[in-house]
């Protein structure tokens, strides 16, 4: 009897991908050089939002995602923040709305014109304080509109009512930097990484860690 591997061989394991053309990628965009783990890039059906290298503060590009092709070094970017832009997220109801956090302590809201930018854009719809270090990673409530979650290096998970433009809630149960966090499809369960090498499953009604 011949012996069989355990495990299933893939069917794309010959599958090999091809590279777009030239005139249907992005170039010539300066990204950031931060050490930061995050991807530093956002994207919906409409923009592509990509953290660039800049200085002085923090910036991010927004482009259309039917304007492929070299990007111009002037390109008009939101450059609002006094230090790196740590993450980007975008409004899951709204298309045209972005969340952008930084290691000036603040938390950003920005509405992006239909057309895309046509000039620099300094003025964010929202301004949010109440982190007392850098904010690291910003997330929307999956199934609620204006609430989004942020984690800052003061080792806290705020929870902002974009309404009224406050938080509402503070979820303080990490020891350490929290590294990653992400909901569950209804919003009802947030888990988060943390440096401290714990994942924790996280009730965001009442902050109790329930795993």
């Amino acid at each position: 009897m011949s012996w069989r591997p355990q495990y299933r061989s893939s069917k794309f394991r010959n599958v090999y991908g091809k590279v777009a053309n030239r005139e249907h990628c992005f170039d010539g965009i300066p990204i950031t050089k931060n050490v930061h783990d995050n991807h530093f890039c956002a994207v919906n059906a409409r923009f592509l939002a990509i953290v660039t290298e800049s200085a002085g503060g923090g910036s991010f590009l927004v482009i259309p995602l039917e304007q492929t092709g070299r990007i111009e070094p002037n390109y008009p970017k939101v450059c609002g923040h006094q230090g790196n832009v740590l993450d980007i997220k975008w409004n899951p109801f709204i298309e045209t709305v972005i969340a952008s956090c930084s290691e000036d302590t603040s938390v950003r809201i920005w509405e992006i014109p239909e057309g895309g930018l046509k000039r620099n854009m300094t003025e964010a719809v929202l301004e949010l304080y109440g982190h007392s270090r850098r904010v690291g990673l910003v997330e929307w409530h999956p199934t609620t509109n204006n609430i989004l979650f942020s984690a800052g290096y003061d080792y806290k998970v705020l929870i902002w009512n974009l309404d009224i433009g406050e938080p509402v809630k503070m979820i303080d149960c990490h020891a350490d930097v929290i590294l990653c966090m992400s909901f569950n499809a209804d919003g009802s369960l947030l888990a988060t990484t943390c440096k401290d090498k714990r994942l924790r499953v996280v009730e965001p009604r009442s902050g109790r860690v329930l795993q």
